[in-house]
């Protein structure tokens, strides 16, 4: 697998984020590019000023764990920001080809009905399924009302990156719309690392980097980042504010597939939106995008 651009890039972008006080160096002078040089990142991670270019010119192929471990350590990668590099060797030498659970493609995917009974039972909050292109390949009725804007577009399978990213109602849905975007992107971008084979993904963020600046500018940062729990603010067109807090539960039986719950602290405005929110979708069949009228409004 020919990642070196993506390698280049990744370890150009890490080392250009630690200043020489961070790592414990005198700052010195006349320092033509922020953050650290090539030399002291190589002396950090106690490997020759040679080694440490071939693999910033891309090159991971044989490179042992200690030696990446030791460049992590040189450039205070994060957790998640090891494993993918961990990743893009590994696409390299092709060694986890075997290992890993085959990925199937979202529009392919045949889930199992208790996969669906499951989500149904879900009836307090938000209930949806994803892959790492963050398609949403099924959802509870409720998750169908909360991302009705999700759902204008009856061709093209719904994508929560394409719809923040190209849909105007991104931005009044997500009132942190910049954050929202870096989480979305960052996720991309890890997912890119993991799964360098999935032509879906690589289209789609050719899609996405042609049509939105956003998220070109935000693609070029090369940021990875693993969310599994967290609380977002929304703005739904027909029961208003929200913040609710998720969790991202990995499938066993679906390998490359999460289950997304969003859930209203208990006695807060936000439950009470979501009651609402609940009595909307039961007026509308299952199978339909609700129209945008709350319950018992009059016809406009």
């Amino acid at each position: 697998m020919d990642n070196r651009d993506e390698v280049r890039e990744f370890l150009t972008s890490r080392r250009a984020k630690i200043t020489p006080e961070q790592a414990g160096l005198p700052a010195g002078t006349r320092r033509r590019v922020p953050g650290l040089r090539r030399s002291e990142v190589a002396a950090l991670a106690d490997v020759s000023v040679e080694y440490y270019a071939k693999l910033e010119r891309g090159n991971l192929a044989g490179v042992s764990p200690a030696v990446l471990e030791a460049v992590a350590r040189a450039l205070q990668l994060d957790d998640a920001e090891r494993v993918h590099l961990l990743h893009l060797a590994q696409a390299q030498e092709g060694s986890d080809t075997l290992a890993r659970p085959r990925r199937r493609s979202g529009r392919q995917r045949m889930l199992h009905k208790s996969l669906q009974w499951t989500l149904d039972a879900v009836t307090a909050g938000p209930a949806f399924v994803v892959n790492g292109r963050l398609d949403v390949l099924a959802t509870n009725q409720l998750a169908r009302a909360f991302f009705v804007d999700l759902y204008t577009d009856q061709v093209q399978t719904p994508n929560l990156a394409r719809y923040q990213f190209l849909d105007p109602a991104a931005r009044r849905f997500y009132p942190d719309w910049d954050r929202a975007a870096g989480m979305t992107v960052d996720l991309l971008r890890t997912e890119a690392g993991s799964n360098p084979r999935d032509k879906d993904l690589h289209d789609l963020i050719g899609e996405l980097s042609t049509r939105s600046d956003a998220f070109r500018a935000r693609w070029g940062a090369h940021n990875v980042t693993h969310h599994g729990t967290g609380s977002k603010r929304f703005h739904h067109p027909v029961v208003g504010d929200l913040t609710l807090s998720w969790e991202s539960l990995v499938m066993a039986a679906e390998p490359g597939l999460s289950l997304i719950i969003y859930t209203a602290e208990p006695g807060s405005p936000s439950q009470d939106a979501l009651q609402l929110l609940t009595s909307w979708a039961a007026t509308e069949p299952a199978d339909t995008t609700p129209s945008l009228q709350p319950p018992n409004a009059p016809p406009n």
